[in-house]
């Protein structure tokens, strides 16, 4: 990875990782309505407690990611690409009808840092698991899957909070670890391409199938039970550039695409790091994979950084 070491001269209200938005879910409803539209089990989750979970069209195919912090029993904090946040604000205030639940664009009321290695750890060791006054009101951290072994969390206060001493982590260093983690982030590129389980979310928490019925359930729950899981999320190297929405071509069998790039992070020493979800028939010949055209560069390394869950 690049230098972690972080810019001290950077101002309190400098937002260190501006590809990210943050969706406030607030009322005594907050949390059924949340239950009825994501893949999580919202319900079951405690005040400072943080999950995984995607919003899917009635297809199951995923329009955003979310990381979700519980911070009360009616605040929840969204964390999710800043290029889909309107539009996924948009549609998900479609369904509140007469649920007391407010939606909001919160992104301009949350310092939000990224944490790699130690500082993840101690920040997070500090941090309080809830809020005594039931709002929103002191720093979270929401752990996250660690990239190349290196532990990551996410750092959220009131805005104009001191950002910790140890962060922030640069954009760029973000952007890698998190592809390097293997959990792509759905940002407008490729908003409506992906089942959950063809980025192996079902492997990393972000999943629930003994909760109730939300957008896409029946859908993602058939993929996962008829044995229909036909792509899979792998992390790959790319020898040139990439990014996510470019499609990947085997060049034994030219004349269709086998895969999508779901994300992709410059890389240290040039070429890119990616997420690509990969159709498995094509990748039991070990074919020659290449970006963007069946001579584009070439797409190598690939391996998933965690195992995928045989039972659920």
């Amino acid at each position: 990875m690049h230098d972690l070491a972080p810019d001290r001269r950077q101002p309190e209200r400098h937002r260190p990782l501006p590809h990210l938005g943050v969706i406030r879910a607030q009322g005594e409803d907050a949390a059924k309505f949340l239950q009825g539209q994501l893949t999580q089990d919202v319900a079951l989750m405690k005040p400072g407690e943080s999950r995984l979970a995607a919003f899917c069209n009635a297809k199951g195919r995923m329009l955003a990611s979310f990381e979700v912090l519980k911070v009360s029993a009616d605040e929840f904090l969204l964390v999710t690409s800043a290029g889909t946040l309107a539009a996924t604000l948009k549609r998900l205030s479609m369904f509140v009808l007469r649920a007391k639940c407010r939606l909001s664009d919160a992104t301009a009321d949350v310092a939000l840092a990224g944490l790699l290695g130690d500082a993840a750890i101690s920040i997070a060791a500090r941090a309080r698991p809830s809020s005594a006054s039931g709002h929103f009101d002191h720093e979270f951290t929401i752990p996250l899957p660690a990239a190349d072994g290196t532990p990551r969390a996410l750092w959220l206060a009131p805005a104009g909070t001191p950002l910790p001493p140890t962060a922030p982590v640069s954009e760029a260093d973000w952007l890698l670890a998190e592809v390097r983690a293997g959990v792509a982030r759905i940002t407008q590129p490729v908003a409506e391409a992906f089942v959950p389980q063809m980025l192996n979310y079902e492997s990393v928490g972000g999943i629930n199938f003994k909760k109730g019925c939300y957008p896409g359930q029946e859908v993602v729950a058939r993929s996962q039970f008829r044995g229909a899981i036909k792509r899979r999320a792998f992390v790959g190297q790319v020898a040139g550039a990439a990014q996510a929405g470019q499609e990947v071509f085997d060049a034994a069998a030219p004349d269709q695409p086998v895969g999508l790039i779901a994300q992709a992070a410059a890389a240290p020493g040039g070429g890119t790091a990616v997420i690509a979800s990969l159709q498995l028939s094509a990748l039991a010949d070990q074919p020659a994979l290449h970006i963007g055209a069946p001579d584009g560069p070439a797409l190598t390394a690939l391996h998933q950084p965690y195992p995928l869950l045989e039972d659920i």
